[in-house]
């Protein structure tokens, strides 16, 4: 059976450009971008999804003698940066709940205790590490990355190879909609500053009505006991938060693949 050149060369047009989008995808999302997921787990899921989907998009409209061209790169370029915006909005919901837990560990004193962050390769505050973790579970647990996969499939319908790409306006949407990061983090944060500012300026009044005590070598001690109880009664609203945020993750998603109102 003999096998035209020209077929051969669509098939890896066919297989290559959603490879690649999807590879973007992959390599920004959260829990396959982490430095902990081999190389090779990472393009063996790619390669899996791409021949999954291949067969319900439509064929790439580039010629077989143009397949290694430039033009054929910049498309490349193009797949790769619409898969990283999708994956970029959900890491920052889960870099809002490290950013949060950065917050309560300065405020209470536990920022000393730090740990490496298996995904990023940096110190971060343990309590930080802690609110990454019960994010990444919630994500998991919510089915977070079936969502990721609806929507880069969807993305070929709203973004067909060759055909369309992203807006100015959509870049810009994308750098506005990271400013929610600060604000969600703030809000998660706020319970646990405002409880701790009653503790300190307890301290304060103690300090002033009986200033033999010297309540302030102890009370280093007592801000951090007091700051791991204030995070233990505060888990209770780390999965509304978490809810909201994603919701909110998701719309814009909807909104870059123009899916929705």
């Amino acid at each position: 059976m003999d096998i035209a050149t020209t077929t051969i060369m669509q098939y890896l047009a066919d297989m290559l450009l959603p490879f690649m989008r999807i590879s973007g995808l992959f390599a920004s999302m959260v829990g396959l971008s982490a430095k902990t997921v081999p190389p090779t787990t990472r393009a063996l899921l790619t390669l899996f999804l791409t021949l999954i989907i291949m067969p319900v998009i439509p064929p790439v409209p580039i010629p077989a003698a143009e397949v290694f061209s430039v033009g054929t790169f910049l498309l490349v370029i193009q797949q790769l940066i619409i898969g990283i915006a999708l994956g970029f909005l959900s890491n920052m919901v889960l870099n809002t709940f490290v950013l949060a837990g950065q917050i309560v560990a300065l405020q209470t004193g536990l920022g000393f205790a730090s740990i490496v962050d298996p995904v990023n390769g940096i110190n971060v505050p343990a309590v930080g590490q802690f609110y990454l973790i019960l994010a990444t579970l919630l994500f998991w647990a919510l089915d977070g990355h079936l969502a990721m996969i609806r929507m880069v499939v969807m993305s070929f319908e709203a973004f067909p190879i060759g055909e369309a790409w992203f807006a100015p306006e959509q870049f810009r949407d994308i750098a506005h909609w990271a400013g929610w990061m600060f604000i969600s983090a703030v809000t998660i944060s706020l319970a646990p500053i405002v409880s701790l500012l009653i503790v300190n300026l307890a301290f304060g009044v103690m300090t002033k009505a009986a200033p033999q005590l010297n309540i302030f070598s102890i009370g280093f001690a007592i801000a951090q006991i007091m700051g791991l109880l204030i995070i233990w009664l505060t888990l209770d609203n780390l999965t509304h938060h978490f809810e909201v945020m994603w919701d909110r993750a998701q719309q814009m998603m909807c909104q870059l693949v123009l899916v929705c109102p």
